[in-house]
């Protein structure tokens, strides 16, 4: 299924119908301020499974994002942040950036990397942000990606082309316009370091 949610005014119906789906276990793709993403649950790790099927990955090889709706929800899952990183997230969320932050205990160990951290992010995203809220928990993400080197940015872009390549493995698909074909910037700040592994859409100088 294929729902077109309009990103200057989300309709909040349509919203909540999107909310459900994911509160039933369903696995959704939605639009962020980078690239689309899977999304689901973090209830239902059978949902996360069937993502890092579709990423050509088992769960423990996946590398999931938390999809949060505001800093006040992040600091929900991760551990007590220092003044300075608390400064950077401030001055750069919502935007197109993964945080790699050590994770608390809120989350569950199936998202985890060996370090104990989870990547956060807080997109700039309407749509986005009224499907975490009518949620009422971050999401467990993951972007969309192809195999078909040659069209990918396509079919990663254009919601219609998303819908026609995944329908027949995910719930529901939200049309939320064009999308970007730059991933986040990735700042790994665990363990009271900070550092870029991944230049992407967002600019931030440390």
């Amino acid at each position: 299924m294929l729902l077109k949610i309009y990103e200057n005014n989300p309709n909040y119906h349509d919203v909540n119908k999107v909310a459900d789906v994911i509160n039933d276990g369903g696995i959704v793709i939605i639009p962020t301020d980078t690239l689309y993403a899977f999304v689901c649950s973090m209830e239902f790790k059978k949902s996360v499974e069937a993502i890092a099927r579709l990423k050509g990955f088992s769960l423990k090889q996946a590398k999931y994002s938390m999809l949060c709706s505001s800093l006040s929800q992040v600091s929900e899952y991760v551990r007590p942040m220092d003044r300075d990183t608390f400064a950077i997230l401030k001055q750069c969320l919502p935007g197109p950036f993964t945080f790699v932050m050590d994770a608390s205990n809120e989350v569950p160990r199936n998202y985890l990397n060996t370090n104990k951290t989870i990547g956060i992010r807080v997109p700039a995203n309407p749509i986005c942000n009224a499907i975490i809220e009518a949620v009422g928990k971050p999401l467990i993400s993951t972007s969309v990606r192809t195999l078909d080197k040659e069209r990918e940015t396509e079919y990663v872009t254009d919601p219609e082309l998303i819908h026609e390549l995944f329908a027949k493995h995910v719930n529901l698909v939200v049309d939320g316009g064009v999308g970007e074909d730059e991933p986040s910037t990735v700042v790994d700040c665990s363990g009271g370091n900070m550092e870029i592994i991944r230049q992407g859409k967002g600019e931030l100088d440390i």
